[in-house]
């Protein structure tokens, strides 16, 4: 793409992790796809994008990755998105358009995040979020489900003071 801003020691279209058992142990699989990446992207330091295997791996326009952000093989991100910085994404996700994930969110594989959805820091996703969704914790689900849980574990282990 155009304007992409790519920082010091990043790793681009590295080959992905993908291994199947063999008669004699662990068989790597090849990846032979790209990394497409859009224009105004940005990338922080040591990030690191895996090429697809058979397809793409797609970084959408204006999108933004901050530092140690780690993308799997044949994940698409849609354009306008924020990553912040230890972010994760297993192979073949797919992220919409304006999503913004927090810091140490780990994004499992085959997980698809709809358009303009928001991810709290430090948050495991392990299902598809919807679209316009706000989710948190580990498993990550919605937000406002999230804090009732968390004020009554905190009730349950003031109980057991």
């Amino acid at each position: 793409g155009e304007h992409v801003n790519i920082s010091s020691n990043v790793s681009i279209g590295g080959e992905g992790f993908g291994f199947v058992p063999g008669p004699k142990g662990l068989v790597r699989l090849s990846h032979i796809g790209r990394v497409l990446i859009g224009n105004r992207v940005a990338i922080g330091s040591n990030c690191a994008i895996d090429r697809g295997g058979l397809g793409d791996t797609v970084i959408g326009d204006m999108t933004a990755l901050d530092n140690l952000v780690q993308i799997g093989h044949n994940v698409r991100i849609g354009k306008g998105c924020v990553f912040a910085g230890q972010a994760g994404v297993a192979g073949s996700a797919t992220i919409g358009d304006y999503v913004m994930v927090g810091g140490a969110v780990s994004i499992s594989d085959h997980v698809t995040v709809g358009n303009g959805a928001k991810i709290a820091g430090k948050s495991g996703v392990m299902r598809d979020v919807a679209a316009g969704e706000t989710v948190a914790g580990y498993p990550a689900i919605p937000v406002r489900q999230w804090h009732r849980q968390s004020v009554a574990l905190a009730k349950l282990a003031k109980k057991s003071d």
